[in-house]
Formats: structure tokens, sequence, C-alpha cells
């Protein structure tokens, strides 16, 4: 009586004498992958991953620990100096072109805005890099990286990002909304003050006094209501949307972590769209 065949656990069809070095399932050349001592099948190689990935060391909200905690505030630093930079050489011909404005025309009829349709989006996410007074742009710099550099250290790199980008963003949406169709905004403030509601539900999080950052966040939103020339609702747009995004990056229960920061991120950006739409809309109506 002859032994019967051995064959590859997932080609039944397929006879083998190879097996995994881990779990001695038999696995046929299709199967068999490379490991320091002999060949591993593709679930036990899966599973070595998936081990991997949870042994990495993780931030609070559950990001990759990076080498320079700080790396991204660095190059959003850069990207607004660059731009600042940009507007001093060429002239204020270029903040024209990269400020937000919900519709501004000229004597000629010829308008620039929001509201003039896609090829003016751009214009949403343009002017949170704008700047033109030094003033403006050295405390909006100070104050990304005393605020930034920790919370990307406590979020990570792509939550970090998101956080900063979509709270941008949302100062943005109710500027279109809320200000005059006209009326030219600028700055990094809606991003900045997005960053503010983040370190205060972090400092809440982490169950450290809370009062250092509320007086902060006091003084900040005295100056948004009491100085001229500033936009109030880039400030409040950016304030309540990286507050909402900052719940759900420090609470989100850790067996569903992930999917609960990025759909926040997903809605708020959604949140975004509807309130540029009903901006746009009253505007051309």
């Amino acid at each position: 009586m002859t032994d019967q065949a051995v064959r590859c656990y997932r080609h039944p069809d397929r006879e083998t004498g190879i097996r995994c070095s881990r779990c001695e399932r038999p696995i046929c050349p299709e199967c068999m992958i490379n490991a320091s001592v002999g060949f591993h099948c593709p679930e036990c190689v899966r599973e070595g991953r998936r081990a991997a990935q949870a042994a990495e060391p993780r931030t609070v909200a559950g990001g990759s620990v990076a080498g320079d905690p700080r790396l991204v505030t660095k190059i959003l630093i850069g990207l607004n100096l660059l731009v600042f930079l940009l507007v001093q050489v060429l002239g204020p011909r270029l903040a024209y072109d990269l400020a937000l404005v919900g519709r501004a025309c000229n004597g000629l009829g010829q308008c620039v805005g929001v509201a003039e349709g896609p090829s003016q989006w751009y214009r949403l996410l343009s002017s949170v890099f704008l700047h033109q007074e030094i003033w403006h742009i050295a405390f909006n710099m100070l104050s990304l990286w005393w605020i930034g550099g920790p919370l990307e250290t406590l979020l990570g790199r792509s939550r970090y990002l998101a956080l900063y980008l979509i709270s941008g963003l949302g100062g943005s949406a109710l500027v279109v909304l809320l200000a005059a169709p006209a009326a030219g905004s600028l700055g990094a403030s809606g991003a900045i003050y997005g960053l503010f509601g983040a370190m205060a539900v972090f400092v809440k999080r982490l169950r450290m006094d809370m009062r250092p950052v509320l007086i902060l966040l006091g003084l900040n939103l005295l100056f948004t209501f009491t100085w001229a020339n500033i936009s109030r609702e880039a400030h409040i747009g950016g304030l309540v949307t990286g507050a909402v995004i900052a719940v759900a990056m420090a609470y989100a229960p850790r067996s569903h972590r992930a999917l609960v920061q990025w759909g926040t991120c997903a809605v708020m950006l959604l949140a975004v769209a509807v309130t540029v739409w009903a901006g746009v809309a009253d505007i051309s109506g």
C-alpha cells in the first residue's frame, strides 16, 4: 500500500515535498516565501507582519513614532516662509491670486473667488499658507512651533498633518459662509486655532493642568474679537474643526481607533464641503 501523496494546503492539486518551517504545512513552489531558515507559508508571513506592527511603538493617538517628531511642523513652517518670500519678491499680485475671497469683481466685470467655480477652489487652501506682514507670519510661525511640535509628537505625522490641513479648510469654509464675499482672508491662523483646540482636548485627555492652555486660548480669543482686520470666521472655524478632530484622535476606542479617527476626518471634510457649498449658493443667489 503506497503512502498518500503530500499536497500543498493552498493548492490541493499540486504534490510537494516542502513544508513551512514555522507551521509545517505543505507548500508548493508558488506558496514558498524565503525566510532566514527554510521557507514560510503566506499565512505565517502575514501573522509575522501583524505581530511586528503591533510591537512597534505608537504615539498617544496610535500613530507611528518618528525619528524626528517635529518634521512635519518644520516643513509647514518652511512652506509658509517660502510663500511669504515669494510674495515679497513677486509683489501683491501673487497675494491677490492666493488669497481667499468668495467673489470679487473689478470695474471690467472680471471676477475671481471660490464662487466662480472649481478653478478657484484652490484658494481655500492656498490662503492658509499666505502672509503679507512680517508680524503676521512671525506670530503664526512661533505659535505653530510652540503648539504644533508637541501635538505632532502626540499624534504622529499623518494624523497631525490631517488635523492641520482640515482645520485650515474649516476656517476657510466659515469665511466663505459668513464673511462679506469680497472680503479677503489669508494666514495660517485658522489651522493654528485648530491646533489650539486640539491641544485643549489632549491636555484634558492626559489629565494635565488645564489652566495654562485655557488662559492661552482665552487670550487668543480676546485678541480675535477685539483687534481690527482679524478674520474671526477663520479662527472660529479652525478652532471648532480642530477640536472635533482631536476628540476623535484622543478618545477613539483602541479596537477601532484608526476607523474612528480617519472617519471623523472624512466627516469634517464633508462638513467643509457642505459649508462652502452653502456659502457659494448664498453668494451666487
